[in-house]
């Protein structure tokens, strides 16, 4: 016997609805097309956010983007960008902005149970003035992620509460092997392990800006 053929599926919008319930009217009119005053402190704070994006077949990514706090710059009040910074060259999000310009953002701050969701519509810019103010250890961004708000809102915290993300007593960070030893693993590489754990370790953070 499947797990298919042992699960109930929702097939529509309405039977989704019966089942959760109505939102409250709070709920539904937080939503915003603009950058409020606190929204604009949020992102001067926040040294972390995560983007969603998919291609035009629907195929989906999600991106980390970690940087002092404030990188993303303020364009106005329903445009902001963010700074490419040196990775592993695959940006998947970037080729599906090429092909689909939705996006939708996550920001965080760290201890703070709440964050900011920006969803809009995005394209890459390889050159404004805009960049210069991105400059973080000596690196100019070759490229910005340029995002125009199309709905922005703070999300609550139970996610964070109910998994304790921020309490450093449950984390269990031993309990795996290092990065190094799963990276030998699961992917083709030429490196030992014990080279892999030299190239993560302490020279990995000098060449953040880098390469």
């Amino acid at each position: 016997m499947t797990i298919a053929s042992e699960s109930t599926e929702i097939t529509s919008a309405e039977e989704l609805r019966e089942l959760l319930g109505t939102p409250l009217r709070k709920v539904i009119e937080k939503e915003r097309a603009a950058l409020h005053h606190w929204d604009r402190e949020w992102l001067a704070r926040s040294p972390f956010c995560l983007i969603a994006t998919s291609d035009a077949a629907g195929n989906c990514d999600v991106s980390p983007k970690g940087d002092p706090p404030g990188f993303t710059h303020v364009i106005d009040d329903t445009t902001i960008a963010i700074p490419d910074r040196p990775g592993n060259r695959r940006a998947d999000g970037f080729f599906n902005v090429l092909s689909n310009p939705r996006v939708g953002l996550i920001y965080l701050i760290p201890g703070r149970g709440e964050t900011l969701r920006i969803n809009g519509r995005a394209r890459l810019v390889r050159e404004a003035p805009f960049l210069d103010a991105m400059t973080v250890k000596g690196h100019r961004p070759a490229l910005a992620l340029v995002v125009e708000i199309e709905q922005i809102f703070f999300h609550c915290a139970k996610a964070f509460l109910r998994s304790n993300l921020w309490k450093p007593e449950s984390w269990e960070d031993d309990t795996l092997p290092s990065h190094a030893r799963i990276t030998k693993d699961v992917q083709y590489v030429e490196e030992s392990v014990e080279e892999l754990e030299r190239y993560y370790g302490a020279a990995y953070q000098k060449k953040l800006y880098t390469t």
